[in-house]
């Protein structure tokens, strides 16, 4: 279970800190992914900041139950994302479905360990 858990947080911070950093920089490939700068994207920046921040804080303490809860909410939102696009072919939901199915593994196993 240990091994999951920071593999699912290392994954949200390598996944993060690129994609923060190209939204924060307006990177060309931005704009195909999440369109163009607008309000919306600076709150999809905002959540994706918070996801990366509390995911390497959990990284030096993880309490089990914690990253369950933000591992439940990321995919929850992931895999709502093709419903809300509006299609599989973006490739933000691609990696979006792949993250949440790597992270049901994680929360599986902290909810076995749990005894739930």
């Amino acid at each position: 279970m240990e091994t999951l858990i920071k593999a699912s947080l290392v994954l949200n911070i390598a996944v993060l800190v690129p994609v923060c950093g190209s939204l924060l920089s307006g990177a060309g490939w931005t704009g195909d992914a999440y369109g163009p700068p607008s309000p919306a994207r600076g709150i999809l920046l905002s959540i994706y900041l918070a996801i990366l921040l509390v995911s390497a804080g959990l990284l030096f303490r993880p309490v089990p139950a914690f990253v369950a809860a933000l591992l439940i909410v990321q995919i929850v939102y992931k895999i709502t994302t093709p419903v809300t696009v509006g299609t599989l072919a973006n490739p933000v939901v691609l990696s979006n479905l792949a993250i949440a199915a790597f992270h049901m593994v994680t929360v599986r196993a902290i909810a076995m360990k749990a005894g739930l």
